[in-house]
């Protein structure tokens, strides 16, 4: 079982940048591919963007396209996620998890889990 602890989240204004981490844990973390998740109040949990075990192979959601990026550092057991020109709509919990099936891409919840417990991200207009 793998343990996952995000930080970085924080209270920042539209158009402002920050930097999430996700720290693992309790199993060999380089045997993973990893994914972002984000939920806001009322609204389901969504995919955001994931990156393979060696950090080959990344997609994210069209959502955050050309402002997020993913990365990662095995010999850290810590994969980010990078936030530039933030938006009120980016406002949610933001959440890691290890993808723990063989699809290829994929953005569903059901096919990620040993889910952190988020942080949180809030935009202000």
């Amino acid at each position: 079982q793998v343990q996952l602890v995000e930080s970085g989240g924080g209270l920042v204004q539209a158009g402002g940048s920050l930097r999430l981490s996700c720290t693992a844990s309790g199993r060999t973390f380089d045997n993973f591919d990893m994914g972002w998740f984000r939920q806001a109040p009322g609204k389901e949990r969504e995919f955001v963007a994931a990156i393979s075990w060696n950090g080959a192979r990344i997609y994210y959601a069209d959502s955050v396209k050309g402002r997020f990026t993913i990365s990662r550092d095995n010999a850290k057991n810590t994969v980010y996620l990078q936030m530039n020109s933030l938006k009120p709509e980016d406002t949610a919990v933001y959440y890691c998890a290890v993808k723990t099936s063989y699809r290829w891409p994929t953005m569903r919840t059901a096919d990620f889990g040993s889910w952190g417990q988020g942080t949180q991200v809030t935009v202000s207009s």
